[in-house]
């Protein structure tokens, strides 16, 4: 199983920039055979003098993978708390990978292998290293299809997809966002499947084709309001209907729209700064964009200073690119506010702690 992990995947060189190939064999591999068969040279072989791994690693890996989503939001993927899980992927989980273990506990063991890496990956991302979260999502991928759990391969599909639409690549993360609800239908949870068709809607956002996006975030927030939560692993646990409406927010925004953008971000407010202060702080600095499209200068400085106050909590390079588009917004007016905004900004993000490396 230990061949499933590799420390730098061929697809990719080792760089930190985005590369827009980088994930096209990966993906292909996947739309073609979404989960690997299960057949003898699968299945885990026991190594001479090393323990046996039962339900009690998962757990603990489980309990891990669970922490490192709490502290990515709270803290942002620059924080030395979410970077140490890293070294957790590295030393706990992938060892185990030829440790002796039934079928199914090695299954298990890849999925959760799978989610650490999508973890390690978007914080990554977050803290401004695309190139690593390429790899690092390259490899989610692959542990999911080893698995045979193609519900796990989806979601983190999906994730890429997101992950491609922020970095200027809707058309891809399109493409993405298809495979994994074509893939997924009937074998992955309706919370993953409006995930899927969520990261389309963003995707159509940015190309700027309003009706696909308004149908594609229809259907997602249909299948949301269908959800059976019993049946969903924890990490899908964010996927709700105030999620749903923050990236409407953003969705609307981009198509410049601002009304139907204010009316989404009201139906976002379950999110609390305390909780998610990165996602609060990154739908206020989306909110105070649209009040400029608006030109409702008063109310885009609010919801920019509150964005600007929130944020300053977390180490995340995509929080300083967000308040810097409000910066950008706001230079339209001429208004002494609008600079004393951006010098706030400017003496603010200086002193946010340098992001850690994520590897």
């Amino acid at each position: 199983m230990q061949a499933h992990w590799r420390e730098q995947p061929p697809e990719q060189p080792h760089v930190d920039a985005f590369i827009r190939s980088g994930y096209a064999h990966a993906v292909t591999r996947w739309l073609a055979v979404p989960a690997d068969p299960i057949d003898g040279t699968d299945h885990p072989v026991a190594v001479r003098d090393q323990r046996r791994m039962g339900q009690q690693d998962l757990r603990e890996l489980g309990e891990a993978a669970d922490q490192a989503r709490v502290w990515d939001a709270q803290f942002g993927g620059g924080d030395w708390r979410v970077s140490s899980v890293t070294q957790c992927l590295r030393d706990r989980a992938i060892p185990l990978l030829v440790g002796s273990h039934t079928d199914g506990v090695g299954r298990r063991l890849l999925v959760i292998s799978a989610e650490l890496s999508r973890v390690v990956a978007w914080a990554a991302f977050d803290s401004g290293h695309s190139g690593t979260a390429q790899q690092h999502f390259i490899q989610a991928l692959r542990l999911a299809r080893a698995s045979g759990d193609v519900e796990a391969g989806s979601y983190i599909l999906s994730t890429m997809a997101v992950h491609s639409m922020l970095e200027g690549e809707p058309d891809q993360a399109l493409d993405m966002a298809h495979g994994a609800f074509h893939h997924g239908r009937g074998r992955a949870s309706r919370r993953v499947l409006a995930f899927a068709k969520l990261a389309e809607a963003r995707a159509h956002g940015c190309l700027g084709d309003a009706n696909s996006a308004s149908t594609a975030l229809s259907r997602a927030e249909r299948l949301l309001d269908t959800v059976q939560p019993t049946s969903d692993p924890p990490w899908l646990s964010y996927v709700t209907h105030s999620r749903l409406a923050a990236d409407a927010t953003e969705i609307f925004r981009d198509l410049r729209n601002p009304a139907a953008a204010l009316r989404w971000s009201k139906q976002a407010t379950d999110m609390t700064a305390d909780r998610n202060p990165r996602a609060v702080g990154l739908r206020l600095a989306v909110v105070a964009t649209a009040h400029c499209q608006a030109r409702d200068l008063d109310r885009a400085l609010d919801c920019g200073h509150q964005a600007l106050y929130t944020l300053a909590r977390v180490s995340s390079a995509r929080a300083g690119r967000a308040l810097h588009s409000v910066a950008s917004a706001l230079a339209a007016f001429d208004d002494p506010r609008v600079h004393d905004f951006t010098s706030l900004l400017h003496h603010q993000r200086t002193l946010t702690p340098a992001n850690a490396t994520v590897r």
